[in-house]
């Protein structure tokens, strides 16, 4: 493996669902049902390097963009396992190799455990705040997945809301 540090005071960005705008820094959605390099259970936020690539991301195949509230993120984050270098350096372990499966498809359709999850636990095992990869959705951009629960010390991230736009909770989608 390859680690990198995300430089501190960094942007990163977030298309959210409006409806859970109201915990920008929780990992719990994908907790929920589990992402490409967390099981179920498992608390981990997905940001991207760049605001296209948040858009891209969240609006994955369809050819729509499907209503958003986007957020910037300032963070420090420390040893990150770096996939956008995994043809160099030393070898890696060859499970690196399939991070790319369908991780939704081998989990609901197939029953399989996807590979992701596992290389998610080897970098919880590890004692690693989280992975930079090269984004599926968005040629040349990449993402982060970072363990919430996990950080090491002296990383962070904040969600930018100086002026306080992003709603406290839930209450305007209770209808």
């Amino acid at each position: 493996m390859i680690l990198w540090d995300l430089p501190s005071g960094s942007p990163l960005y977030r298309a959210h669902i409006p409806q859970w705008a109201s915990n920008p820094l929780s990992g719990a959605g994908a907790a929920a049902k589990g992402g490409r390099f967390n099981r179920e259970g498992v608390e981990a936020l997905y940001l991207s390097l760049d605001e296209v690539t948040a858009l891209r991301e969240y609006q994955q195949t369809s050819p729509f963009l499907p209503p958003c509230t986007m957020a910037s993120y300032t963070a420090t984050l420390t040893g990150l396992v770096d996939l956008r270098q995994l043809a160099r350096g030393a070898p890696w372990d060859a499970l690196w190799h399939d991070w790319r499966e369908d991780w939704r498809h081998l989990k609901f359709e197939q029953h399989i455990e996807p590979p992701g999850w596992v290389l998610g636990d080897m970098v919880l095992d590890a004692g690693l705040s989280g992975i930079v990869f090269p984004s599926l959705t968005h040629d040349g951009g990449a993402n982060i997945v970072a363990y919430v629960g996990r950080l090491a010390e002296g990383d962070r991230i904040d969600v930018n809301d100086p002026d306080g736009h992003l709603p406290k909770d839930r209450s305007s989608w209770t209808q």
